[in-house]
């Protein structure tokens, strides 16, 4: 028992130094576990300062690169507008060269045109075509309006005949308006109708369009345009006030321009020609479509001249038809009387000049050709004559 007792108290003193070695091998771990949690926190205070100061050193490296591409792209932008400008400008300066230029070269094409026309019309225009050949001579209305007048009546001279228009016509009746031409539309049984003709320059207008068109104004272009369109409607709308009224008329006038640049400005005008053309019935012509026109006419001219032509054939063939049967009885009778005298001239050739020579035949012909005339009393010519008193 005794034995026992004392085994039992070296197992609890075994038990004991165990408790005693693990309680210290506890506190050594909870030391160790207190020293790991304090460098642990210390490993992450220094990472955690560590990002932060990353994390503002990449913001300020950021800013930096985006304060750098934000330069540059201005740069950049400004050069961009800077060279968009230089270009603009230059393409501006080179559409204004060739405006102009084309400008020059119309102007003086229909210049030219105007001169070509002026010399044709007679030696005694020289004046209009020194007034034709410089702008600045084009002033007042009065020099316009002879110079739209006189290019119109070559073309017209040039295309038509005399007698195929008229000069400073009434074409309606009983009105003392007249117009400065009127082209004359043939009709049935000699019939005709007029095509009123007027001639307009608004010079001064198209000068004030041409010029803000040379300083590059929008609104003052804007505004020599409306000025232009709202003269041409007003001439328009006189022309047909005053000349058109059919049936003594054409249901629509013509309303000249003299000059190519303004029939090119007025016609590429989106809108005003089919405008006067709906609502006053005229047409707006340029030199050359003046031309063509007049062209077309004289193509009518020409039909209705062929087709009286063809009624004056078809007469005449009509009577030849009637002549016809009498002319065959006459042909007939004449060859009977030409079969008549070929039998008779035959007997004459023939037997009886054959007895003639063989009467004749030992009778000596005399030498000379002349004296046998002679003493026949036939001429040269194989007429007879009066023979000699001996």
């Amino acid at each position: 028992m005794r034995h026992t007792r004392e085994q039992s108290q070296v197992a609890v003193d075994g038990l004991d130094r165990r408790l005693v070695t693990m309680t210290n091998k506890v506190d050594s771990l909870e030391r160790a576990m207190v020293d790991f949690q304090a460098k642990t926190s210390k490993e992450l205070g220094d990472v955690r300062v560590a990002q932060e100061k990353g994390r503002a050193d990449m913001q300020a490296g950021i800013s930096t690169t985006l304060k750098g591409v934000q330069d540059s792209v201005s740069q950049q932008l400004i050069a961009i507008r800077q060279d968009n400008g230089k270009s603009l400008e230059q393409i501006r300066a080179t559409v204004d060269d060739k405006l102009q230029k084309t400008l020059n070269d119309r102007i003086s094409q229909s210049f030219k045109v105007v001169n070509d026309q002026l010399e044709a019309v007679s030696k005694g225009l020289g004046e209009m075509r020194g007034m034709a050949e410089s702008v600045g001579d084009l002033r007042n209305v009065k020099t316009r309006g002879i110079v739209g007048e006189v290019q119109l009546g070559a073309i017209l001279e040039e295309v038509l005949s005399p007698e195929q228009y008229d000069t400073n016509v009434a074409t309606v009746p009983d009105s003392s308006n007249r117009v400065e031409f009127a082209v004359k539309i043939p009709g049935k049984d000699d019939e005709f109708v007029y095509l009123p003709i007027d001639a307009k320059f608004p010079g001064e207008t198209y000068g004030r369009l041409e010029d803000a068109k040379d300083t590059g104004d929008a609104a003052a272009v804007e505004s020599a345009w409306k000025e232009l369109e709202t003269r041409l409607k007003s001439e328009a709308k006189d022309i047909h006030e005053k000349y058109v009224a059919p049936p003594a008329t054409t249901s629509f006038a013509i309303l000249f321009l003299p000059f190519e640049g303004l029939y090119a400005e007025v016609v590429n005008r989106t809108g005003l020609v089919e405008q006067i053309q709906r609502e006053w019935h005229v047409n707006v012509a340029g030199p050359s479509t003046m031309a063509a026109l007049l062209n077309a006419v004289q193509m009518g001219f020409q039909t209705v001249a062929i087709q009286k032509r063809a009624d004056e054939i078809q007469k005449v063939l009509s009577a030849v038809k009637a002549e016809l049967p009498k002319y065959r009885k006459e042909l007939e009778r004449a060859q009977k009387q030409l079969n008549t005298a070929s039998k008779t001239i035959d007997g004459l050739v023939g037997t009886r000049t054959r007895a003639m020579e063989r009467t004749l035949k030992g009778v000596t012909a005399i030498g000379s050709l002349s004296e046998a005339d002679e003493l026949l009393g036939i001429d040269d010519d194989g007429d007879e004559v009066e023979a000699k008193d001996e």
